[in-house]
């Protein structure tokens, strides 16, 4: 279902997320987001000489690797623009997320690791959509490719696995899919 009709607007600025999640053939997995912020107007920039209106204000990348057990190997963020010329300085620090586990946490690890000047607000804010289609994928990983469903987790009788009970609404442990005995096709996640 749609959102409410909106008031008449106009567009002034929009930002684009895009995260994949992808299994390598070393047996880690690469989750790679990219972010595109552009503006409707153009409008001057002392750094880049003006910005026009639908060039990208922000173009920045951020690559995690991970292990089957959710462990960062290594980390790298790019910008192939920024308002500022200074702003490419902030990658470097994003390898500090090296060793960390993804799971609960870390947000706020990472935050310890890369906040405030020591990084960029926008390549910290993918984080946690990086982390979220990390499980994600890594799930598809141990649910869908494992011999025989070997990898399947503990599960409810409702077929929710065990981990995920009160995590969202839809998982609430005494909500209408809990109680739904023996529907292993509810398990969407």
């Amino acid at each position: 279902m749609p959102l409410s009709r909106a008031t008449p607007r106009k567009l002034l600025h929009q930002r684009d997320i895009q995260i994949r999640g992808y299994e390598r053939a070393d047996g880690l997995v690469d989750i790679e987001a990219h972010i595109v912020d552009s503006k409707t107007y153009s409008w001057s920039n002392q750094d880049r000489g003006g910005i026009q209106a639908g060039e990208a204000l922000h173009d920045m990348w951020v690559r995690l690797t991970i292990d089957r057990d959710m462990v960062i190997q290594g980390c790298e963020a790019s910008m192939d623009a920024t308002p500022y010329n200074t702003c490419t300085g902030a990658t470097g620090s994003f390898s500090r997320l090296t060793g960390l586990k993804l799971g609960k946490g870390f947000i706020k690890a990472a935050m310890a690791q890369l906040g405030g000047v020591v990084s960029c607000t926008h390549l910290r804010e993918l984080l946690q959509p990086v982390a979220t289609v990390a499980f994600q994928t890594i799930h598809s990983l141990r649910e869908h490719q494992a011999p025989g469903n070997a990898g399947k987790a503990a599960r409810t009788a409702a077929g929710i696995q065990v981990g995920l009970l009160n995590t969202c609404f839809a998982y609430d442990e005494t909500g209408p899919l809990a109680r739904r005995a023996g529907a292993g096709e509810d398990s969407a996640t």
